[in-house]
Order: C-alpha cells, then structure tokens, then sequence
C-alpha cells in the first residue's frame, strides 16, 4: 500500500552508534528487477498482451533481437531492406535484427547458408554472442570451444540466475534475460561497464541502477487533459497512478503523466501545490525556481519556465497550480480555478502574510492552509474566522475567488469489512478519498488499509455520500498511526534534580540517528522501539510500543503465541547484538535464524500495526 506521509525530516548529528551489518551480496537480482530494467532499455519485450513467457525456450531470432537491443541505437532497428537469409526473408519479424547482428559480426549463420531463426538456441551459442558485446572474439580463446567461453562466462559472473548448466543445455527467456541483465555491469574487454556504452552508469556498489534506468528511458510529461492520450505512441499494457496500478480512464484531468514504451507502462503523478506566486528565482526573466504556498519548488521544465517568466500568462501575486513532476520540481502550471476545483481537507495554518502585487509593491492579506483528501497541501487567500484542525470545503471559481466554509458531518460508526470496500452499510466509492489526520500531519490511505478496523463517533471527523449513496470523502481522526514515525529510543540521559532536571534522548528512526538535548520534558518512554509524534528531528511526543511474545514472520503478519500481528508497509528491522543494536531488513528477519519480537502501537482492529522488529541471535 502507498502512502504519503506530510512532515519535513531534518537529519541531525548524533553520537549514538547504529551500523549496518555485514551482509553478503545476493546471487543474483530478481526476476521482476531483472525484467523492468531490460524492459526500460528496449532489449526485452513481451507478447501483445505483454506477457514475457519467461519459461519459454528462446529462438535464435528472439535471441540475437535482444542482442541487436543491447547495443547502442539498437532498439530504432526496422525490416531489413533485402532478405538477409533465405529462411529469413525481409518479411520476417526479425529480418532488420538479424542482418544488423552479421553486420556487426556478432553472429553468423551456418555453413549450408541458412540462419535457422527457430532453432533453439542453447548456453554456449548464447554465452559466445554475450561474449562478442563485451568485445571478445575466437581469437581471444585458446582450446576446444567453447571451454575459454563458458570460462569467462562463469568468471566474469554472467552466470548468475541463469539455470543452464552445461553447453548444449537450452536456454529459456528467463535465462537470456539474467544472461543480459549480468552483462550490464560486467566489464568489456577494455575494462569499462559495458552499461556505459548505453549512455548509463552504475550505482557506487558497481551495481545496475534500476531507478535510473527507467527514469533515463521515461518520456513526457504531458498534463492530462482532453485528447491528451494521442501523444502516446502505444497502448499501455500497464499504468500506474499514485504508487497504485489502475487503468488508463482512471487518470484524471492535471495529471502529469510520463511513459516508457519499451516497458509498455504509464505514470500518472498527481502532486499539485495552489496558492499565489510570492517570488520568481533569480529573476522574473529568467525563473530556475517559484515560491508557492511557502514553499520554492524548482522549475525542471522549458515549458514552466516560459510560463512561469515575465513572456508566459503567469506573474507575481497570481493565484496558480504548480503540477509536480516526476522529481518532485514544476512541470507545468494551470489555473487554481482549472486545476483545484473543490477541495475538502484540514486547516493545517492561518495567518496574514505578504505577497508581492506585481508592480513593485506588497499586499497582505489572510492565507489558509490545508491539507486536502487528495493528499496535497493548498494554500488560499480568503476572508474569515477559521481555525488550524478546522474541516473545510474550499471552491475556486473562474474568476479566481476563493470561497471557504466549515464542514460538519452526521456520526459515522460501525465496522470495516474485511474486504475493505464497506464501513457498516456504505460502500466505498471507486474513486474515494480518505484522509486520516493527527495536528497537522495526515496520510491518504486506501480503503483496504483500513480493512477490519471498527470506527466510533471520535474516530470520524467528516464524511460525504455521492449520488450513489456510496462513501467518497472520509476524513479520520487518528485512526490508523500512519502519519507518524517509528523508531528506537538508543539511550537516555537524566541531568539535575527536581525542576532543574533535564534529559537528553538518543534515538534512530530508519537508520538516521537523532538527539535532543537538555529537555525539561520527560517522555514516557523506555529504552527501546518508540512512536514518535510530529516532527522527526523535534517531535512533540514519544510513545514506547507494545512487545509481542516472540514469534515469526508468516506472510504479511507476525505469528507470536496465539495471535497474529499485521505488518506496517514500512516497518523498521533491527539486529540486537552485543548490547548494540545494527540496523537490519525484513528479508534478513524472514530467513535468518533470530529470536524475532515484534512491536506494535495498537492492535489490528483499531488500526494498529508491526512497526518495528527486533532480532537477536539465537
């Protein structure tokens, strides 16, 4: 499940010693990194249905096609333009892969003058086409073949998750792919990564960077609007909005939508920031950044930049959304009135502030600040008493008016089916937007996150009912934990007596280490796995979990006595050893041999979870 958790995390110094233990390298990448970064490369692709048919024997033709991609510029090749081979006549799928593969000198067909594309190809042949990218040849080999071959194969660890095992062996497509998937971060016969050569780099441990693969490969963006699907130049066969696989109708207009047509797969990011432009960096002439709502974004395209600069629509002080891109900068710009609409969220802040008028001058007037069930954060200029926590509908006319009222609703109690598509006699909508708030941080949760969890009257700040009598909006109190951070309390200092004791706290949340130093407050707190309320670095609370009995890891849940505990999305592992504590992974905790004790903040059916572990060696 995504979410999106709104607090700042500000890394500060600490003294406290939290090391990540020594962990040999796996084997070999899986199957699913394997498969998205020779998707986002162009050399692996799937049926129409984009089915990759791992388990299949590959061909020669499909074999020397993903040969063909892995080289530069190889992905733009077309039909060949006469008949390379009389088996492989132009009209065939592969011609253009086939004559650019003898070309190059890569692979040869047999002596009787025919290449035999269906043949099945098998570990030596693939092994010594592999080899000849790398810049290898049968010169470079002495002995029988394809004994120097299969030798640096297996020296140069191309053999990694590759399940042939001896030469005449066939190959599958899960096998090509892990034989092409090693070949990236394998070194040439010059001794640079062969990855280079397409233009990418590997990460500082020397491995494939699959995150900068796909981004390097992603095309767009464009903002969802009417018609926006013919700059596609496929049909999909996966799109993903908001961290979550949906279909291609479910994006929504401002979207900003990027694809990679190799993997056949959309991204809709949906991140958007309203409010008036209070400053244009360095220069209304030449902006590189814009401060909205309080907060400067970086502009990180042509197309913003123009809009956003003394020869676009937008200036100082005008009321506008800013649509975040893949990185998190200014995509493009819209009308507050295009783009927001209605919103329904939490006052975080309200306060007078000062914005420039365009012409020199400032202007001050009321700003609100909320927290929307989108999930983003809005800020509007507009007259009124409203407080920070208060429930608001904000709307946004065309002339750019801003209207903002309080929001009340009925109780709503009863219990989430186990599904996660009801709450008592309301179903929930396709499209529903749930917010679940504590002060100022909230969380965007999915319906299913919520499965099983009983709701009483406190729990529910507001909700709303389509025409359909179905759940769309929902905003909660404090139900599920999510919006707050989870670590270790390391250690703790008491200084002084009576009203001049202050305490100092040590404390690590996923692998960051924190201090705050000379409090007057004391925490109810031990040493050990804690809650932390509001900001990471300055929270305004801890809270020390609950232990479970010792158990084991069985799916998604801790089994530990006769109960069973779900798991947080993101919950933290640690090692317990020697008196210090190392932080570890869940992978480690599922397979290694440990006594493992989980910690929660409160059970499943209040919305609780798993949100740390601790192992120690048995």
């Amino acid at each position: 499940m995504k979410q999106r958790i709104f607090t700042a995390l500000l890394a500060l110094g600490l003294s406290v010693s939290l090391a990540l233990p020594a962990m040999a390298a796996p084997a070999s990448a899986s199957q699913e990194e394997v498969a998205q970064a020779l998707s986002a490369l162009g050399i692996l692709s799937g049926d129409g249905s984009g089915a990759l048919n791992l388990s299949s024997r590959i061909t020669r033709a499909e074999f020397v096609t993903m040969l063909v991609r892995a080289t530069p510029g190889g992905s733009q090749i077309g039909q060949a333009a006469i008949s390379p081979y009389p088996d492989v006549p132009r009209s065939h799928w592969a011609s253009g892969f086939v004559e650019a593969a003898v070309s190059q000198g890569l692979v040869s067909g047999y002596s009787d003058g025919t290449f035999r594309p269906n043949k099945e190809i098998t570990l030596a042949e693939g092994v010594s086409m592999a080899l000849s990218l790398l810049g290898y040849g049968p010169e470079d080999f002495s002995g029988a073949y394809p004994t120097g071959q299969l030798a640096l194969y297996r020296s140069l660890r191309l053999d990694r998750g590759v399940s042939a095992s001896s030469a005449t062996a066939p190959l599958t497509r899960q096998d090509a792919a892990y034989l092409f998937y090693n070949l990236l971060s394998a070194s040439t016969k010059e001794g640079t990564p062969y990855l280079t050569a397409l233009g990418y780099s590997l990460n500082s441990a020397g491995q494939v960077d699959l995150l900068a693969l796909v981004n390097g490969a992603m095309e767009g963006p464009v903002v969802a609007q009417s018609g926006w699907q013919s700059s596609l130049p496929f049909t999909p066969s996966k799109v993903i909005r908001g961290g979550a696989s949906v279909t291609l109708s479910d994006i929504q207009d401002y979207d900003l939508v990027y694809w990679n047509a190799s993997m056949g797969t959309v991204w809709a990011y949906t991140q958007k920031i309203s409010g008036p432009i209070q400053a244009l960096e360095p220069s209304v002439s030449n902006p590189t950044s814009v401060t909205v709502a309080g907060h400067s974004y970086p502009i990180e395209t042509s197309a913003a930049a123009y809009a956003l600069s003394d020869l676009g629509q937008y200036g100082l002080g005008d009321q506008v959304t800013l649509l975040l891109g893949r990185t998190g900068g200014v995509a493009a710009v819209a009308d507050v009135s295009a783009s927001a609409g209605d919103q329904v969220g939490l006052v975080l802040s309200v306060k007078n502030a000062s914005y420039p008028d365009g012409n020199g001058g400032t202007y001050t007037v009321q700003t609100v600040t909320m927290l929307a069930t989108d999930g983003q954060t809005y800020q509007y200029q507009c007259r009124g008493a409203y407080q920070p926590g208060s429930v608001v509908r904000v709307s946004v006319n065309q002339n750019n008016e801003v209207s903002l009222w309080g929001l009340s609703s009925e109780s709503l109690t009863g219990k989430v089916s186990a599904d996660g598509t009801k709450l008592d006699k309301y179903t929930f909508a396709e499209d529903v937007e749930i917010l679940d708030v504590s002060g100022k941080y909230g969380v965007t949760l999915y319906p299913a996150r919520l499965a099983g969890v009983t709701l009483k009257d406190d729990m529910v700040r507001y909700y709303s009912l389509n025409s359909l009598g179905q759940i769309d909006t929902l905003i909660l109190e404090d139900v599920t934990g999510d919006m707050y951070q989870y670590g270790l309390l390391t250690h703790m200092d008491e200084q002084g007596e009576g009203l001049y004791k202050y305490y100092t706290y040590y404390y690590d949340v996923g692998g960051n280490s924190y201090t705050i130093p000379n409090s007057s407050t004391r925490f109810l707190v031990s040493t050990g796995p804690i809650q932390l309320l509001g900001e990471v670095e300055s929270p305004d609370g801890m809270r020390s979990l609950t232990a479970t009995q010792p158990g084991q890891i069985v799916g998604n849940q801790v089994a530990a006595g006769n109960q069973k505990y779900t798991l947080s999305d993101q919950v933290v592992v640690y090692e317990l050893r020697n008196s210090q504590y190392f932080l570890s992974s869940l992978s480690r905790a599922q397979n290694g041999d440990f006594t493992l004790t989980a910690w929660y903040d409160k059970p499943d059916t209040q919305g609780g979870r798993v949100r740390v572990i601790v192992l120690r060696e048995s």
